[in-house]
């Protein structure tokens, strides 16, 4: 069911799920296994000792027989019935509702339950998750950002990890043209992590939905994102990589997505910058090379017959007519390049190329690094 409120009937109806949820070392895998064999947490909650533990661990069977005086277990539930009552927003889906993604329900780690904040009924419908670096390039947040924008307007949930870099840019995407997002986290859905994306968090809590597994209250924990990924992928039809180093975690997204049966998509980029080896490792070993958004909708179109909105094209970027403008453009390529060398490879005296270069930063053509300039489009 999906609860929204503590009324006393509801409440004793989800406590089995939320119990079986809370029991330490259990995990998804072996929960449905018990699931399978009593049919449902109520029942297994009255089953015995010698009952459980031919089935899991004699430990583990101890602590379900003892959930119940758990002092820990049942100070959880409290905080969680008392959250329950904070807010409409504030949600519990249990894999017997019809809220329940389907495609989630399908792995053998499925989530025993699901804590959201926001629309409950975003995390049914179909998504894209979108990864990548956390320290991406203006170039690569850039087309994270736009990618997802067209994305969401032909009526895909875009679905992210709410980290810094590519994730962000994809939910501000998805946001910036009012349509849908989700974030998945690696914490309790009351955690906002990382601290900086409190604004971000509360735009998609109230225009999206949060989504985590995890407990009320639960902290960063390195091992937590890794886990929390097989759901981002499990809620997808597909993943898009836009950028990653060899060693990024979004390639542990694509590897589950994979194995999950679901399409991943990957963004090329100069063989120049570190961050596009990830993606061109993973065009190496099949995923789908994407160089515009309808790339993904043509690929995910028999997924989506009767879903996806009518698209168009993209939209082609502003073609220069100025011979300067253009000039630069042919000598920049999509690597960042100092004003020296672009003075030198085009041969514009630095004078003159001054007053260019700022112009076509103030018409975002191209941004101002660290290292130099580097094309936006």
């Amino acid at each position: 069911m999906i609860y929204t409120d503590t009324d006393q009937k509801d409440w004793l109806q989800l406590l089995p799920w939320l119990t079986l949820s809370l029991i330490p070392g259990l995990g998804p895998i072996k929960s449905s296994q018990l699931i399978d064999k009593f049919q449902h947490p109520s029942q297994l909650f009255s089953a015995s000792f010698n009952q459980l533990k031919g089935i899991i661990p004699e430990k583990l069977a101890s602590s379900l027989v003892n959930a119940h005086r758990d002092s820990s277990i049942q100070k959880q539930l409290h905080l969680t019935q008392t959250w329950l009552q904070a807010s409409q927003a504030h949600a519990i889906v249990t894999p017997d509702s019809h809220l329940y993604p389907k495609v989630l329900k399908e792995l053998p780690d499925a989530p025993v339950v699901l804590y959201v904040i926001g629309n409950s009924q975003l995390i049914s419908e179909p998504q894209l998750g979108v990864v990548g670096s956390r320290r991406p390039t203006p170039n690569g947040r850039r087309v994270a950002r736009e990618f997802c924008e067209h994305l969401s307007r032909s009526g895909l949930v875009i679905t992210s990890g709410m980290a810094l870099g590519i994730d962000a840019a994809a939910h501000q995407g998805a946001l910036g043209c009012y349509g849908a997002t989700v974030a998945v986290l690696g914490t309790g859905v009351d955690q906002v992590y990382p601290a900086r994306h409190e604004d971000l968090y509360q735009l998609i809590a109230s225009q999206g939905a949060i989504v985590s597994e995890y407990p009320l209250g639960t902290k960063p924990f390195a091992g937590n994102f890794p886990r929390r990924n097989r759901i981002l992928s499990g809620l997808s039809l597909g993943v898009l990589v836009v950028e990653a180093a060899l060693e990024s975690g979004s390639l542990i997204s694509a590897r589950l997505a994979a194995e999950q049966g679901r399409e991943v998509f990957a963004i090329p980029g100069s063989v120049l910058n570190p961050l596009s080896r990830g993606c061109h490792k993973l065009i190496r070993e099949g995923a789908v090379l994407v160089e515009s958004p309808d790339d993904v909708l043509i690929e995910l179109a028999p997924q989506l017959h009767g879903v996806m909105n009518e698209f168009s094209p993209s939209t082609p970027s502003r073609k220069e007519t100025d011979p300067l403008r253009l000039k630069v453009i042919e000598v920049m390529g999509f690597d960042v390049v100092s004003a020296d060398q672009i003075s030198t490879l085009s041969g514009i005296p630095f004078a003159e190329l001054s007053v260019v270069l700022t112009e076509m930063e103030l018409d975002g053509v191209i941004e101002s690094t660290s290292g130099g300039f580097i094309r936006l489009g």
